[in-house]
């Protein structure tokens, strides 16, 4: 069974920045890709970035040049550096596991709070 933990969301001024991270425990499986999505206040979830095995990223229109994702040497560790943060980019942020574990999986992580103040 796989696990993610998010952290490192809060309250930070517009302009400022955070990073979350988000960690996969558990044992037998492989990672296809690491998402990190987003879900404002009354809309829907949305896709902010990913990362897939090979190491190429994508990223939402909206964030693009303000957001990195990257991952860590293990590669069951992922990243989202947020700068220059704006209003409309809060929301809580949830990060994805896809992967393998002999049959396909897919987890989420419980979600981490990020609150930009103008």
């Amino acid at each position: 069974q796989v696990q993610l933990v998010e952290s490192g969301g809060g309250l930070v001024q517009a302009g400022g920045s955070l990073r979350l991270s988000c960690a996969a425990s558990g044992s037998g499986f492989t990672v296809n890709a690491m998402t990190w999505y987003r879900q404002p206040p009354g809309k829907q979830r949305e896709l902010v970035a990913n990362i897939i095995s090979g190491g190429s990223t994508n990223y939402a229109d909206s964030v693009k040049g303000r957001f990195t994702i990257s991952r860590g040497s293990a590669g069951n560790t992922v990243y989202l550096q947020m700068n220059n943060l704006k209003p409309e980019d809060t929301a809580v942020y949830y990060c994805n596991l896809e992967g393998r574990a002999g049959v396909r999986i897919s987890a989420w992580g419980q979600g981490t709070q990020v609150t930009v103040s103008s």
